[in-house]
């Protein structure tokens, strides 16, 4: 893999506007037609939300990562993807660098909704 460049500079106050929060992926759930993305239901601890993520090409498996906690962008305008509306962006190690991407998970459990930064 080759490390791309570092992202120009941005201002703190830009970096506080995100939202990024744990939550326990509670079920892991099929979207029709679709060849890349599956439904995540996660629990946030005062509300759930449904959240479509592109894991069937990248796991053998989506499933398997029911129960764990990772990390969520739960401030993003929902967008309306293969006819469903997701309500925030899973937060994912390598995608971006072509390798197989992995959770940003805590080190130990912490309370649902607990923020990130």
């Amino acid at each position: 893999m080759k490390i791309a460049a570092i992202k120009p500079l941005i201002a703190f106050e830009d970096f506080e506007k995100i939202d990024i929060r744990i939550g326990t992926i509670v079920r892991v759930e099929e979207v029709e037609g679709s060849h890349k993305l599956v439904r995540l239901i996660v629990d946030f601890g005062d509300h759930q939300r449904n959240i479509l993520a592109g894991l069937k090409q990248e796991r053998s498996d989506p499933s398997k990562i029911e129960g764990q906690q990772a990390l969520f962008v739960v401030n993003m305008a929902p967008r309306k993807m293969m006819g469903e509306v997701s309500e925030g962006m899973l937060f994912d190690i390598g995608f971006a660098d072509g390798i197989t991407p992995v959770l940003a998970v805590p080190e130990k459990p912490v309370p649902n909704g607990s923020r990130a930064g």
